[in-house]
């Protein structure tokens, strides 16, 4: 900043000593700093927004030079799309759909699998006209094995690198931005597409998923004490092996065929002894599929948590497996005995869940599988639209590098016409030449308009976001891009520079009245030649006039604060205009509200009539007051009044705390729960009066006073009680507050009384004790009272943008109300407030709530609601403490929402969250928080689950697996 200023000052430094009438020309060009020299490329590094000369650092530097013509497009080489010679097609991730995938390659690498595919009947003829498909309609199967044989279809003879299986997630109604359980969808779309392929007469294609993935294996029980063995034969399609405390894929495997001994309870009822019998069980593999699919469970069930747990164990593997000695052969030969071989090229992965081995056979494998003409013809209409996008890509590419390159030789041929040198010159502006130069955006035409100043012309305050260029490169620009105006040397403004160096001449002075000023007011005020100024006015004096004589600038803006050209917009400067009308000028500090001397002396100081002398060349529409002038004469008389007010508001104040003291101490109160013996009637105000009042009497010349006590607050529409007796001895009480007889006859000659509202006792029956009633006087409106009730639960209910507190329980400690009451319960609330209520519509046997009979009209309630909200004056908000934070909520979001809050909020996966309200879990991740009681200030408690151990391999690390709906809802279960 400080060359720019210095830069600024140097344009205007002949101002001091030249009158405004005495300006030139030459003073003109100075000021629009037209003797700066231009900047040298090498030597200026960066653009001079100061120096309208500077034409370097505006982005010419990626025109300059040779310029490769990839630069001229965004455009990737398509060929880049297209599939390279003997290589495979990929599939496009469609956000979580690897998994999706993985098992589509998996299955295309089946020959078998995809030959089968490839002779299933296609609904394809539909679209076939003649001898070939029509072009006008797009293929879309129909089944999921439709969907397999076009991708299969695509992968083995597309031109593309990767294509896309949306349509085939789709038909199975996959969610493309959840992360499934892979083995689960490997099993359940293996069983669906077995089903599918059953109803096919071929049965080469109907038995194509037995014969390639399913095998055999027998549960056999051996009894220890006759020997008898019996077999439970099943075919399987994996095999689930246990990778917890293992390092390789072959102990996997033995532990999964290893013997359980069945002892104890566990012991094996044998047929032939006829008895319970210690015994043995073991898995014994018959047959292995062509396709051995082996699972590797990384998941396990955690019992304390209920959740799935992820094993990151290493296991290793070979990329030939020797299963020799793991199967039973009718002969048993010594490869069962001996251990298996390991193959060559071994692995080792901590993600691996599924291993795909294929059998190895003597006969010589087939390598092709022919694709069908329909298919072929589908696949060759996509390659088709495929090598048109790579045209239409290639010629966008080619448009773009022509237009690059003329613009490049534009470029190189105006840039070193640009400088203006002696010859006649033009400004334009410097946002324009920037966006000249830049290639991702179009030309523009030119436009200056905003660099004029009020005469039409050049503003002097805006050369340091304009360049000075040729007036050859001028006529070029405008004759191609068009815009306006021209900004020639006629441009430059007279009137500008000569109210500006006015202003200057004024500021200069305006700095020595200025310690004139303070020096004057030094000196003490002798006799009556003084003046009044407003002591705000003397400190923001000069400030006051430095604005003044800103705005005598015209439309002008400070140049030293806005230097880079921005300027504000319309609804900006009319906010700005607004607040400075709202200012007040000079002097006004000291003038009462009908335009005179204000009474306080305070604000106000006596200034000599020299001092004043000075100020006033400054503000001469200031208002002049005279050391003689008197004060307002309304304002003395409306202060007397107001003297007399505070005198009788006190008067009042001491008289009525004189007569309810105990009211106003809030000593000797009487409770409904604990009736006073010493009386059969208590009366009832409103807390909003009681607390009104007492803040009058605290302080009567603050407040106004309170003249009538509104008790149809308290009342329904029809006129009737709002309150059962058991709620006002709970959580009603603090809207009520109770007045004892004296009390009453006292606030019945003090204040004026609507309504009368009281609670009596009797004394019902022969039978000693007798039986206590309370009845209200007016009686309970049961209707008004339940739709009071409703509306409540509705409010509840139906927030949006509320505060709820989540406390994180830490080292398992379980967090008790009584051991920490204030993560429960508002840290206002009485002991009253945490007593059990009674259930909504429960009725007090000792309370009369008969409504005489007479049948009511249902009337809305929301003016009583309002006051309700409007009585409760004590504070409702949740003291946060340690360990807590606020959530904004609304009741219409789920709790699985909510979870993602508290995961950005405490760094804890929604699946390692567990949640309680008042000791109910929350668990239905679906549900809202209005259903589920989570209400305004509630406190829910988190639990986080902390990840376990493998503890057979300690250096393993754990981690947790979100809690799944796995695949309800999807086309893969029948839906």
């Amino acid at each position: 900043m400080a060359p720019r200023l210095q830069l600024e000052k140097a344009a205007w430094r002949w101002a001091e000593t030249v009158r405004p009438e005495e300006v030139s020309q030459e003073h003109i060009e100075t000021a629009y700093r037209i003797w700066l020299e231009p900047c040298i490329r090498g030597v200026c590094r960066r653009n001079c927004k100061g120096n309208p000369n500077c034409l370097v650092g505006i982005g010419e530097h990626i025109w300059l030079g040779e310029i490769d013509e990839n630069s001229f497009h965004n455009i990737d080489d398509p060929n880049c799309e297209r599939r390279k010679k003997n290589s495979f097609v990929g599939l496009t991730n469609l956000g979580a759909t690897c998994y999706v995938n993985t098992f589509l390659q998996v299955w295309f690498l089946n020959l078998e699998l995809r030959q089968a595919l490839y002779l299933c009947p296609s609904t394809c003829s539909d679209y076939r006209l003649g001898d070939g498909i029509q072009k006008e309609k797009d293929y879309e199967p129909q089944t999921i094995c439709e969907h397999l044989q076009y991708l299969f279809a695509l992968l083995q003879n597309s031109n593309r690198r990767y294509i896309d299986p949306s349509g085939f997630v789709k038909a199975l109604g996959l969610d493309t931005g959840q992360q499934q359980d892979a083995q689960e969808f490997s099993k359940l779309f293996m069983s669906l597409l077995e089903d599918t392929l059953s109803k096919q007469k071929n049965p080469d294609v109907r038995n194509i998923v037995q014969q390639q993935f399913c095998g055999e294996y027998a549960y056999v029980t051996v009894c220890n004490q006759c020997g008898r063995e019996s077999k439970l034969l099943s075919k399987f399609y994996e095999l689930e092996l246990n990778i917890q405390g293992h390092k390789q894929l072959t102990d996997c495997i033995s532990e999964f065929l290893k013997e359980e001994k069945l002892e104890g309870d566990n012991r094996y009822f044998c047929e032939n002894c006829q008895s319970k019998q210690n015994a043995t069980r073991k898995i014994r593999l018959l047959s292995l599929p062509c396709t051995l699919n082996l699972q590797l469970m990384r998941f396990v069930f955690d019992r304390q948590t209920g959740h799935k747990k992820k094993l990151n164990t290493y296991i290793g593997f070979s990329e030939i497996l020797d299963m020799e000695p793991y199967v039973e052969h009718k002969e048993p030969s010594k490869s069962q005995t001996r251990k298996p071989k390991c193959g060559k090229g071994t692995h080792c992965s901590r993600n691996a869940y599924m291993l795909v081995y294929r059998l190895q056979t003597q006969e010589k494998p087939n390598t092709t599988v022919q694709v069908p003409a329909f298919l072929q013809e589908l696949v060759d209409r996509d390659n088709s639209k495929f090598e048109e996008w790579c045209i239409e890509m290639a010629e966008m590419r080619k448009q773009s590098v022509d237009k690059g390159k003329a613009k490049h030789e534009e470029v190189k041929e105006l840039y070193q016409r640009l400088p203006a040198g002696a010859e006649p010159y033009e400004f334009v502006s410097l946002e324009w030449l920037q966006k000249w130069l830049d290639e991702s955006t179009p030309t523009k035409p030119i436009d200056n308009h905003a660099c004029l100043c009020s005469h039409d012309k050049l503003h002097p305050d805006k050369i340091s976001i304009m360049k000075r260029i040729s007036e050859y490169a001028a006529d070029i620009f405008y004759s191609r891009y068009g815009g306006g105006p021209r900004l020639t040397v006629k441009a430059l403004c007279k009137e500008c520079v000569v109210e500006r160096c006015r202003v200057l001449r004024l500021k200069n002075q305006l700095n020595e009245d200025y310690k004139t000023v303070n020096n004057l007011l030094k000196v003490a005020v002798k006799g009556n030649d003084g003046f009044w100024v407003g002591k705000s006015s003397l400190r923001s004096w000069r400030q006051l006039a430095l604005e003044q004589l800103d705005e005598q600038d015209g439309d002008a803006e400070q140049s030293n604060g806005k230097m880079n050209g921005s300027t504000l917009n319309k609804d900006e400067s009319k906010e700005e205009r607004k607040e400075e009308e709202e200012e007040l000028n000079f002097n006004e500090d000291i003038l009462c509200p009908h335009g005179e001397l204000c009474i306080s002396e305070n604000e106000r100081r006596l200034v000599s009539k020299e001092a004043w002398s000075k100020l006033q060349q400054y503000f001469p529409k200031a208002p002049e007051f005279p050391s003689y002038k008197e004060c307002c004469s309304q304002c003395k008389i409306l202060e007397r009044e107001g003297e007399e007010n505070e005198a009788l508001h006190k008067m009042i104040a001491n008289e009525q705390k004189t007569s309810l003291p105990n009211l106003f101490q809030d000593k000797n109160r009487p409770c409904l729960s604990n009736w006073p013996e010493d009386t059969d009637v208590l009366y009832i105000v409103s807390q909003f009066f009681v607390e009104e009042w007492r803040k009058f009497v605290r302080k009567p010349t603050r407040c106004s006073p309170v003249s009538s006590v509104g008790n149809s607050a308290l009342l329904c529409p029809h006129g009737g009680l709002m309150f059962t007796f058991a709620s006002m001895t709970k959580e009603d009480s603090k809207l009520i507050a109770l007045i004892w007889p004296s009390e009453w006859q006292m606030i019945q000659k003090l204040f004026v009384v609507d309504h009368v509202i009281k609670i009596t006792r009797i004394e019902v029956g022969d039978v000693n004790p007798s039986e206590t009633q309370y009845i209200s006087e007016p009686k309970l409106c049961p209707e008004c009272r339940e739709g009071l009730l409703c509306q409540q639960q509705r409010d509840l209910r139906e927030y949006t943008q509320a505060t709820i507190y989540v406390h994180k329980v830490v080292d398992n400690k379980k967090v008790m109300k009584d051991s920490a009451p204030e993560l429960n319960v508002s840290s206002s609330e009485t002991e009253e407030d945490k007593e059990e209520a009674k259930p909504d519509g429960e009725k007090d046997p000792d309370f009369n709530q008969s409504n005489g009979g007479t049948k009511r009209q249902k009337i809305s309630h929301q003016n009583y609601i309002a006051y309700q909200k409007q009585v409760i004056r004590r504070s409702m908000r949740h003291r946060k403490v340690r360990g807590e934070k606020a959530l904004l909520v609304s009741a219409n979001q789920t709790l699985k929402e909510l979870k993602i809050q508290i995961m950005h909020a405490f760094s804890v996966a929604p699946f390692d969250q567990n949640l309680s309200i008042d000791g109910k879990i929350l668990s239905d991740d679906c549900a809202t928080l209005g259903t589920l009681g989570v209400i305004p200030e509630s406190v829910i408690l988190l639990k986080a689950d902390e990840p376990i151990a493998d503890y057979a391999a300690m250096d393993d690390v754990m981690q947790v697996c979100m809690p799944e709906e796995g695949f309800k809802g999807t086309g893969l279960l029948g839906h």
